[in-house]
């Protein structure tokens, strides 16, 4: 049985630890800097699992709490700013680390750790970026030529109730983050950095018209492990029409991204959270087949389900499967999988048939 702490007992590390632990080949510690949290309240008596109060920030304690407890990997389900510390504990203790994050210098950083890990360093996990780069990855290798490649991914509400046309479904500073830092891409066969909240465009899904626009994070890193091979590469966030513009108020005109505590403040106290969501995603793969220029698509939604006796979001469902899932594959192939480890290191197939990762099937 593998000994995993799961760090951050939110709605994301609350699903990581109840589908792992009733499995019952792993056993779970989940830890948070509450003593009490209102999410650990609904996974009930659960088997191999335990609760304890730690504080992200206090390395001393998380570094004798991984010796104690004989811990086989490390799983962050935290902000992005918090990783890095965490990262270099799992490091220290040569163990496996598993991360949720979209930002590029936090997983820059974990790069540049894993070069002496012993372990499996594998950041980015989840939806977007992870599932959406294997996916993507997937259909890029069905081209010899490769021209373009557009990946779009969004969490929505399944009913609009405010003026943003948005509900909180996830971590409130990962989506300032993506809506406020610079946006990795390849156009015309050169890596660029575009602004965030720019490159709007319209998509339709079953006849619905949606918009995206650039964000940041979700393009992982295939921009490096496709780079000289791909003309254009681009990541964009999937919105209900008009969203954007109102966010550009917000962030550009008013400059909240220059003050991220009082849009997080403002965001938090007026729009509400929900678990009633659902998350799209979309890539459109084209180049050349047998000399003739094609295209390929993965499109999919997924909905809210009821595992356990509780229902559980869409977002939550599609990050904790992808994380779960290539925590599963790792720890199960550590010849396979060591040092740093890109989510399109793991095949499409592998993730979809895997135990966690069959929610994407």
């Amino acid at each position: 049985m593998h000994n995993v702490l799961v760090i951050g007992a939110g709605k994301i590390g609350s699903l990581i630890s109840f589908l792992l632990a009733h499995s019952n080949t792993y056993f779970v510690h989940l830890a948070d800097i509450q003593k009490e949290n209102p999410h650990v309240r609904r996974l009930g008596e659960l088997p191999n699992f335990k609760y304890s109060q730690l504080d992200a920030n206090d390395i001393n304690s998380i570094s004798e709490f991984l010796k104690q407890n004989k811990i086989d990997a490390v799983i962050s389900s935290l902000p992005y700013y918090c990783n890095i510390p965490i990262a270099k504990a799992a490091a220290a203790h040569h163990l496996h680390y598993f991360d949720l994050t979209e930002d590029v210098e936090t997983t820059k950083a974990v790069e540049e750790l894993a070069r002496h890990a012993k372990g499996a360093f594998v950041p980015q996990c989840g939806l977007a970026p992870g599932f959406i780069s294997i996916v993507a990855n997937d259909l890029m290798k069905n081209f010899p030529k490769l021209d373009t490649v557009k990946m779009r991914v969004g969490a929505l509400p399944t009913n609009i109730s405010n003026a943003l046309q948005y509900s909180l479904t996830w971590s409130t500073d990962g989506l300032i983050n993506e809506y406020g830092n610079p946006c990795q891409a390849v156009e015309d066969g050169e890596q660029v950095d575009l602004l965030p909240l720019e490159g709007l465009e319209e998509i339709k899904i079953d006849g619905l018209t949606y918009e995206a626009f650039n964000t940041s994070g979700g393009i992982g890193s295939l921009v490096h492990t496709y780079f000289g091979k791909v003309k254009h590469l681009s990541y964009k966030t999937i919105r209900y029409p008009g969203h954007c513009a109102k966010i550009r108020f917000l962030m550009n005109d008013l400059k909240l991204n220059d003050d991220r505590d009082t849009l997080k403040r403002i965001f938090e106290h007026a729009i509400p959270k929900t678990y009633q969501d659902v998350v799209l995603v979309y890539v459109s793969v084209t180049g050349t087949q047998d000399e003739q220029f094609v295209e390929e698509n993965y499109v999919k939604k997924f909905y809210p389900k009821r595992i356990g006796g509780h229902r559980w979001s869409a977002i939550q469902l599609t990050t904790a499967s992808g994380i779960c899932g290539v925590v599963d594959l790792v720890l199960h192939n550590t010849e396979k999988y060591h040092g740093f480890v890109r989510q399109e290191q793991f095949a499409f197939n592998d993730l979809i048939s895997n135990r966690f990762g069959e929610y994407y099937a």
